[in-house]
């Protein structure tokens, strides 16, 4: 425990807020609600969009997830997830800043992976 503290002291020292805020940061989650994220995600369920621990789980282990992620949350789109959303697009948030979007995406990313169920 004293570890993991230690690290997001020096995450957060470092400036390195994707580490230091990754899981249950209060900050992200609150920059999350402020772009609507959570009127169409939810952490563990689709709402209409699909949860975040299946995005976690299908970038589990993909180079350059966060960056991706993040142009997506920018950019919006639809493709990857049509099964489960009946292809309602993913709105774009083109007032985030790129870092921005890339703390939100790591707050995705450190969920607990779930395999989403089958469409």
């Amino acid at each position: 425990m004293k570890q993991v503290v230690r690290g997001l002291i020096v995450a957060a020292a470092l400036g390195l807020p994707g580490l230091a805020f990754a899981n249950g940061s209060p900050q992200v989650k609150a920059e999350m609600t402020s772009a609507g994220c959570f009127a169409c995600h939810a952490v563990s369920h689709k709402v209409v969009g699909p949860a975040y621990s299946w995005v976690a789980y299908v970038f589990a282990h993909k180079p350059g997830a966060k960056v991706t992620l993040a142009h997506k949350i920018i950019s919006g789109g639809a493709g990857r997830w049509n099964a489960w959303t009946g292809g309602i697009p993913m709105i774009p948030h083109p007032q985030l800043t790129l870092a921005q979007a890339e703390q939100m995406a790591s707050w995705v990313l450190a969920q607990k992976p779930v395999a989403p169920p089958k469409p």
